[in-house]
């Protein structure tokens, strides 16, 4: 384990110290907890981007289907 120094305003030290001693745990561990769990969203999401481009893309209408044309995507007496 390694250790580190951080610079906060007294107020977010205060509000911290409190968080972490109503749930029984160091202000260390407080931050540690929400810092892994960042890790694990983030590497969730990179992972999750890596297998979605490394998908081939498919076409989702058959052979042949019409395309909407541009007129058709921007009806906007249709929307009133």
């Amino acid at each position: 384990m390694k250790n580190i120094t951080l610079s906060l305003h007294e107020d977010i030290v205060r509000w911290a110290r409190v968080y972490a001693a109503e749930r029984d745990t160091s202000v260390s561990a407080f931050v540690a907890d929400m810092l892994r769990e960042r890790m694990a969203r983030e590497q969730g999401y990179r992972a999750a981007e890596s297998r979605f481009f490394a998908r081939k893309p498919t076409s989702r209408s058959a052979p042949g289907d019409r395309r909407a044309s541009r007129e058709d995507l921007h009806d906007r007496r249709g929307l009133r």
